[in-house]
């Protein structure tokens, strides 16, 4: 076993840990839900109520934006490739090549819940959106995004800026009435599970490249 793989070893047992867990607690909570027959948790209810009392066009506004770049096109093709494209640029092509491939293991992810539960969405949903209510997929890629960034820049500002980022974003889509809390939730365990099981896929890959970028910097400083 050389030196990386003696470094990462613990970190990939916790990613497989941790994201599997995360992953089993989105099956867990979509099953529960499917199994009362789509009624809505008490607290699910108790929140949709509340943030319809919130609406304010700023907050509208913003909650729209979260919707074009939580989603569709942008989601699904500008935010991989363009975070790719900067990481390579960064000399950081394993780092590139993992967040990609978290980006898609989680989408297929959610893709699956949405079509093994069918969750319906809230009626007063105010924008238009794929089928199934549970998980939420701006979420599970929020969390995914917010997830590969820690595992790439282990900084604890990327992980607060991530956890905000995260929760604008279920609030984003609470306030539009495109998901149920628990929606949000399920969509934060299973985008944030999958980017930790890829993430043991590429530790030792990353954490190669990543020890050769500072030494590189060291010897340009």
């Amino acid at each position: 076993m050389t030196t990386v793989q003696r470094r990462v070893a613990v970190p990939v047992i916790a990613y497989l840990a941790v994201g599997s867990g995360l992953v089993i607690l989105s099956c867990l909570l979509g099953w529960w839900i499917f199994a009362r027959g789509d009624e809505p948790f008490a607290i699910d209810t108790a929140w949709n109520l509340l943030v319809a009392e919130l609406w304010h066009p700023v907050l509208t506004g913003f909650a729209q934006f979260m919707n074009f770049v939580g989603g569709g096109w942008f989601s699904v093709i500008a935010v991989p490739i363009g975070g790719a494209i900067v990481l390579i640029v960064l000399r950081r092509p394993w780092a590139a090549a993992y967040f990609l491939a978290a980006e898609a293991a989680s989408a297929g992810g959610v893709q699956v819940l949405k079509h093994l539960f069918g969750r319906v969405r809230p009626e007063d949903i105010i924008v238009v959106s794929d089928y199934g209510s549970y998980p939420s997929g701006h979420v599970a890629n929020a969390a995914t995004i917010a997830v590969a960034a820690v595992v790439i820049f282990p900084r604890v500002w990327v992980a607060i800026v991530g956890a905000a980022w995260v929760v604008l974003m279920a609030f984003s889509r609470t306030y539009l009435h495109a998901h149920w809390l628990s929606d949000t939730v399920g969509g934060a365990f299973i985008g944030a599970g999958a980017a930790l099981l890829v993430a043991a896929v590429f530790a030792v890959p990353m954490a190669r490249e990543g020890t050769d970028a500072a030494a590189e910097r060291a010897s340009l400083g």
